[in-house]
């Protein structure tokens, strides 16, 4: 167990994933509760169950709440640098399904509800998985613990 452990949060000595979990956590939380609980403009979880049932995600609800707990729950695990692996790994999955039920039809630019919005927040998710939390987080006084 504490194989796993420390393979999960062990990480790069670098304070550069910090520059990625700050904005990337709190933009991910923010749509996240745009979808869980109507904030920011958001159509809550009633609201969003019914868009995504729409585009053909069902159920509708679930998937909204599977969407909306990945990003809020997900991007403030990013922001603390809490189990920043696997949060990253599920908001990267998250950002593939949007990228190609949503946005890919509408081509690159976000002035034509496209994907490159997505495909950025893929990028620094992937990045993530791969760098881990880094210094600044705490996966890295876990880690530490552990040692």
């Amino acid at each position: 167990m504490q194989t796993f452990i420390s393979s999960i949060t062990k990480s790069q000595a670098s304070f550069a994933p910090l520059a990625l979990r700050i904005p990337v956590g709190i933009t991910f939380m923010a749509h996240g509760a745009q979808k869980l609980f109507g904030w920011f403009g958001g159509y809550g979880l009633e609201g969003t169950g019914q868009w995504m049932a729409s585009i053909g995600l069902e159920p509708g609800y679930l998937m909204a709440l599977g969407a909306g707990s990945a990003e809020f729950f997900g991007g403030l695990f990013i922001l603390l640098g809490l189990l920043t692996r696997p949060a990253a790994l599920v908001l990267a999955a998250t950002m593939v399904v949007a990228i190609l039920s949503v946005h890919i039809g509408n081509g690159l630019f976000m002035a034509n509800n496209g994907y490159e919005f997505g495909l950025a927040l893929l990028a620094v998710s992937v990045s993530l998985v791969i760098s881990g939390g880094g210094k600044l987080s705490v996966d890295n006084l876990i880690a530490k613990k552990g040692a």
